[in-house]
């Protein structure tokens, strides 16, 4: 539609593209360029020389005095009446602008294009060539070339943009920047029904849409047009003009999807350390503790400590990445986790701004449940002890647990993640994101235990971060602490306890248990634990085997007294699936037999671990002589309370019982 446009605006206003004045001063054949130099050619010798840049015209006064404004004044408020040289350093549009803007003053045709316009509009516009000196001038012809023409084309308007990157600020004055960007976003939301392939710009064969007549299009010429056909074009704009243009997209109202996707093709494009395999990355940092620096393959420049040390390249990256921040849409899953997480390893790369950081830092945390590790381990650019920067895991977590807190709190947000709940308990996937956190922080602590400069507040702080709820199975969490107790192998028996603390025994499955248990970094008291949870869930789990036996054997019972006469009157495939479940019977007994030794196994080694901690709970003996002392002081307290006791009593029947003792034996003689 808009390209037919095009072709008849330029057939009746400007003759395909090729203009001139309507009054002609000199008789000319044209410029002719020796060396640096333009000459014009015609007999009359000339008497003014304007130098542009390297560049040299001589022209002649009248011509350029009957249509500039700015040549009038500089020619007539001189002081010096045979002013010859004139010399332009900031003109517009350069030396090919002003060869154009010349050739029109001398009445030749002028072939406007896209490439061009732009810097003639500003020229135009830089001499003062306005209708005040004559009617239909080049501020007016350009005008109206860039109104009914460029506008109208999505291509034209893509290039026109571009070359407003030279043109500052006499292009964001003049509003061709901002007419350019809302075209783009027009055409961008437009309903693309109508549009044909048709070639632009594009390297790749596939090509963006060319915008033609509805009228003269068929249906069968059209194809299919995928929603991101504006992406590679939009692309190759600057990023002040790339963030214009999406600003405008936003207003018209696209779905925030495709705004994200269109930024994450952007960032690719040009910042390509964000489309690299950050494993390999991870694996080339040096994690040792006398190496902080990172050796990963990012292609951007590191920057130093201060800003001033930061190279033209990096500054220019470091805009890009603030802009991108910016321009992000605010909605959930408009960029993939991985996208931001990457973004922010480039954001504490460059020394972004702390304000941006921390807002990605929350966006990161709203779906956090989407990363992966490897875009988790994040170099830690800030000079500390450590190589990945667990700081920066904590602020996340403590932001996913926020936006957790406040989804949890809304019901409409409940409702969805019950169903969400419900259908993963049914696919057997678990949709759970507190889950899935936990398992990613399990894996991260596991990576990062092995730097021997972490602390172990900074693990537990980590470890702990997230509910008890949230873990069903502490396996992860057992494997980081075993990392960290075997990188750290001089910690007390106090601080070993103290970090086993944040484990739960009762959530090991055997595997971990049965690895526990034979451990020698773990102390003696978590081994004890770790052995008696085992023990009550053997008992458990044969209770349960137990109570299921009777019903089983019952059940089978009849087929068993009954088997030669069902096998002779049943196909072979029953015989086949018979054979099979008579073998998962045996290989059923044959396990819970073998569970059944390792539950003796166990309760004897429990016994000895019982015995052996009593010996060491016993209190030490004491002395013989201490002994004495005490025993002769029970003795004496009792008899003295029992002389107390007693009384009286004791005493007469002691004298009634008392005799004379009989020195002599009577003779019987």
């Amino acid at each position: 539609m808009w390209e037919s446009e095009t072709e008849s605006v330029r057939g009746r206003e400007f003759g395909n593209g090729f203009f001139s004045s309507t009054k002609h001063g000199f008789n000319t054949d044209g410029f002719q360029l020796k060396g640096q130099s333009w000459y014009v050619a015609t007999d009359i010798p000339s008497d003014l020389l304007i130098q542009v840049g390297d560049i040299n015209f001589h022209l002649h006064k009248y011509p350029l005095l009957s249509r500039s404004g700015k040549m009038n004044r500089l020619i007539y408020d001189s002081k010096d009446p045979d002013l010859k040289r004139i010399v332009f350093e900031d003109l517009p549009g350069g030396s090919e602008a002003f060869e154009l803007a010349a050739k029109f003053c001398y009445g030749l045709a002028v072939d406007l294009t896209a490439g061009n316009i732009s810097g003639l509009r500003c020229a135009a516009e830089y001499l003062e060539m306005t209708e005040d000196l004559e009617e239909g001038n080049l501020v007016f012809k350009t005008e109206a070339f860039l109104s009914y023409v460029v506008l109208s084309s999505w291509r034209d308007s893509i290039v026109v943009l571009k070359s407003c990157e030279k043109l500052s600020p006499w292009a964001e004055n003049l509003q061709i920047a901002r007419r350019c960007s809302e075209s783009i976003a027009w055409k961008a939301c437009a309903n693309p029904k109508g549009i044909k392939w048709a070639y632009t710009g594009k390297p790749s064969n596939v090509s963006s849409p060319k915008w033609n007549d509805l009228k003269d299009s068929s249906p069968s010429r059209n194809q299919h047009v995928p929603p991101d056909w504006w992406f590679e074009d939009v692309s190759i704009l600057r990023i002040d003009h790339f963030v214009r243009v999406i600003t405008a997209i936003k207003v018209k109202g696209m779905r925030f999807e495709l705004i994200g996707a269109a930024i994450m093709h952007y960032a690719a494009k040009w910042l390509p350390c964000l489309i690299q395999d950050v494993e390999l990355q991870a694996d080339e940092m040096s994690i040792s503790s006398h190496s902080n620096s990172w050796k990963g393959g990012f292609h951007m420049i590191i920057p130093g400590t201060k800003d001033d040390n930061l190279s033209i390249q990096a500054k220019d990256q470091r805009t890009i990445v603030e802009s991108l921040i910016s321009i992000v849409p605010p909605q959930k899953d408009s960029v993939s986790c991985g996208f931001l997480l990457r973004l922010l390893r480039a954001a504490n790369m460059l020394k972004v701004a702390p304000a941006l950081v921390t807002e990605l830092e929350k966006r990161v945390g709203m779906q956090l449940e989407q990363a992966t590790l490897a875009d988790l381990l994040i170099p830690n650019y800030n000079k500390s002890e450590t190589s990945y920067d667990v700081d920066l895991v904590q602020r996340l977590l403590e932001h996913f647990l926020v936006q957790e807190q406040t989804d949890s709190s809304s019901p409409s947000r409940r409702s969805f993640s019950d169903k969400q709940m419900y259908e993963g308990t049914h696919r057997g996937n678990n949709l759970n994101p507190k889950s899935r956190v936990a398992r990613l922080v399990d894996s991260y602590l596991t990576e990062v235990s092995r730097d021997r400069n972490l602390l172990m507040t900074k693990f537990q702080v980590l470890a702990e971060a997230l509910p008890e709820s949230s873990r069903t199975c502490d396996d992860g969490l057992y494997r980081a602490i075993d990392s960290y107790l075997k990188a750290h192998p001089t910690l007390s028996e106090h601080e070993r306890k103290r970090l086993c603390r944040v484990m739960d025994c009762q959530k090991l499955s055997v595997d971990a248990c049965i690895h526990a248990a034979q451990n020698e970094r773990l102390p003696l008291r978590v081994v004890v634990q770790v052995l008696f949870s085992e023990q009550v869930k053997i008992s458990n789990t044969l209770a349960n085997a137990i109570t299921l036996k009777d019903p089983a054997e019952t059940r089978y019972q009849p087929l068993i007294t009954n088997r030669k006469t069902l096998l002779e009157g049943t196909p072979q495939s029953f015989q086949e699936g018979w054979v099979t479940a008579k073998k998962d019977i045996n290989t059923l007994k044959f396990e819970l037999d073998g569970v059944k030794s390792k539950h003796v196994e166990l309760q004897k080694e429990m016994e000895n671990l019982q015995r052996q901690f009593e010996k060491m709970s016993k209190p030490k003996p004491t002395s013989a002589w201490s002994s004495g002392w005490k025993k002769l002081g029970k003795l004496t307290k009792m008899t003295t309370v029992e002389n107390h006791d007693i009384g009286p009593q004791i005493s007469t029947t002691i004298e009634h019982v008392r005799k004379p003792p009989r020195r002599w034996r009577n003779s019987i003689s």
